[in-house]
């Protein structure tokens, strides 16, 4: 099954607790992947940032609201237990306990007044199924896919003595082609079958990479990377770069994943990525800080 949103994750997370004895997070964490049957790929699924896995993410967001309006209770660093309050909830044998649930106890009214402005309407975090977290990473995925195809534009907009200077950073600021210089001297240069240019892998030049830079609006099919392959072949090279601004047929990616050349391809997807990435052509308007607290700081033994 799909992972249980964190609201979902609230009455079984209760329950677990039950036994009133004391429980340790990562604990109810595995015991609840395996009432939920999942399997190891959803167990290991990770958010946006590959910070935490998605589930992990769910059940502490679960506890945490659950805490907040006191059917919880914190003992010690990562451990909790069932309060008073908890166990009389769950005597009540309710369908669902959720955001909307538990607006009725005051202390999390009060949480959820700290959390945003009085004016603003509730409803929107009632029925949402994503944790403050997944929240905050989805809007930052949009802005991010907003601002590639932004790139991708510019990019097609550009000219080609532009794009050869485009991959020359990129490349540089990936950590390839020594010096900018050198790598400058290099890129456009060949032009032999297919070639355009010829970095270094690093600042000692212990092997060299070989470059294929083309501004495509089709999609790139086996034989254009075939026809690299073998410029590679002819020049005694094993690995490779070829770059479009469009993207690759199925049959060309089959074609790089069987030959002994190591040929990587970069379409313009991913070539937007490695930009924001290493930001090229891009600037940092705002940055936030996620802060969690340091239990260790509180900690007075």
């Amino acid at each position: 099954m799909s992972i249980p949103d964190y609201q979902s994750l609230m009455i079984p997370l209760l329950k677990l607790a039950r036994d009133e004895k004391e429980h340790f997070l990562r604990d109810a964490i595995e015991r609840l992947a395996d009432e939920f049957n999942l399997t190891e790929d959803d167990r290991k699924e990770l958010l946006p940032s590959g910070q935490q896995a998605v589930f992990t993410n769910r059940v502490a967001w679960a506890r945490t609201y659950l805490k907040q309006a006191g059917l919880l209770q914190s003992t010690r660093r990562g451990y909790f237990q069932i309060t008073k309050r908890g166990k009389e909830t769950l005597a009540e044998q309710p369908t669902r306990i959720d955001v909307k649930y538990l607006e009725k106890f005051p202390e999390f009214q009060d949480f959820r007044a700290r959390k945003k402005d009085k004016n603003e309407t509730s409803t929107e975090e009632s029925l949402s199924t994503e944790t403050p977290e997944e929240s905050l990473e989805t809007a930052y995925q949009k802005v991010r896919q907003e601002l590639a195809q932004e790139l991708l534009r510019q990019i097609k907009q550009c000219s080609p003595l532009f794009f050869e200077k485009l991959v020359i950073d990129l490349l540089v600021k990936m950590g390839y082609g020594g010096t900018r210089r050198d790598a400058g001297k290099a890129i456009g240069k060949s032009g032999d079958g297919g070639i355009d240019g010829i970095i270094k892998e690093d600042r000692l030049g212990l092997d060299i990479i070989y470059i294929q830079a083309k501004r495509w609006e089709g999609n790139v099919s086996r034989p254009e990377v075939q026809k690299f392959a073998g410029a590679l072949q002819g020049q005694r090279a094993k690995k490779g770069i070829f770059i479009t601004t469009s993207s690759f047929t199925q049959e060309a990616w089959d074609y790089v994943s069987r030959i002994d050349s190591k040929i990587v391809l970069i379409d313009g997807d991913l070539l937007t990525q490695f930009m924001m990435d290493h930001s090229v052509g891009v600037s940092t308007t705002a940055s936030y800080e996620i802060k969690k607290v340091d239990s260790d700081y509180f900690s007075e033994d």
